[in-house]
């Protein structure tokens, strides 16, 4: 019984463990150079025929990391973002603001972290998109961010799309 009790005691430990060291994975990387991940990104997306989602933020921003654990836990939005976009974690903090990233994208820090900037296959910027319009309560609303990605990408700006 001593032993059973013990390995149940060392497997919750090994669960909590994970978790906690998953909760501080980082998303941003402040050593990364803003212009070439877009560069990188553009070159990808329109390969792809993809649209490039930048979301600018930090490892600091609470609001960032939920938004990223949001999507990758559900499969639909995940899916959405995997298809339509090349997805970039721009960083803003002290260690690395990104100021020639953030002027070319048009100074989006202004609406707050994260904050949202669509990037066609060409790098022009389609989309700013302040993240506050797609929270609910103390998280993110799935319609809304579902519809955001859906009227952003590739396929929805398609003219003949649209009749006349």
């Amino acid at each position: 019984m001593k032993n059973l009790f013990a390995w149940v005691l060392a497997i919750g430990f090994i669960i909590t463990g994970s978790q906690v060291s998953a909760q501080k994975k980082k998303i941003y990387d402040p050593h990364k150079n803003g212009i070439k991940q877009l560069s990188e990104a553009v070159t990808l997306a329109k390969a792809g025929k993809q649209h490039v989602l930048v979301m600018v933020g930090g490892n600091w921003c609470s609001w960032c990391l939920r938004f990223d654990k949001f999507v990758k836990f559900n499969h639909e939005l995940d899916s959405i973002i995997e298809k339509d976009y090349e997805l970039v974690h721009l960083n803003y903090s002290p260690e690395n603001k990104n100021y020639e990233a953030l002027e070319k994208l048009g100074f989006p820090q202004r609406f707050g972290f994260p904050v949202f900037v669509v990037l066609d296959g060409n790098g022009k910027r389609l989309h700013t998109q302040n993240s506050a319009y797609l929270e609910s309560g103390r998280s993110y609303d799935k319609e809304k961010v579902k519809q955001f990605l859906l009227h952003w990408r590739p396929e929805a700006l398609k003219p003949e799309n649209y009749k006349k």
